[in-house]
């Protein structure tokens, strides 16, 4: 099963995958033989999860797509201030 996060990047007309998780369940684990001791002391082949880091080309441009004023500042979401110092806007 997985899962695709997707962000919309107006100039591009439409929305964009910026990552993906999947639960491939057991199946890894039994290639790669990885078990777990449960606590009824069986031992059974583990569920494993994998996930891509976000991808910044697409993740930053909707950012600033979507927030940008027509004079050409970027409103920073409220979220994300206090990454950056809490700067609420970025201007020349």
């Amino acid at each position: 099963r997985t899962y695709d996060i997707e962000i919309s990047i107006p100039s591009m007309n439409g929305y964009k995958e910026v990552s993906s998780v999947s639960n491939a369940r057991d199946y890894q684990a039994r290639r790669g033989n990885m078990r777990v001791r449960r606590a009824d002391r069986s031992i059974q082949f583990m569920h494993t999860l994998n996930g891509s880091g976000l991808a910044t080309s697409r993740v930053l441009p909707a950012l600033v797509e979507q927030n940008q004023l027509k004079d050409g500042s970027i409103v920073v979401p409220e979220v994300l201030r206090k990454y950056l110092g809490g700067i609420e806007v970025i201007s020349k």
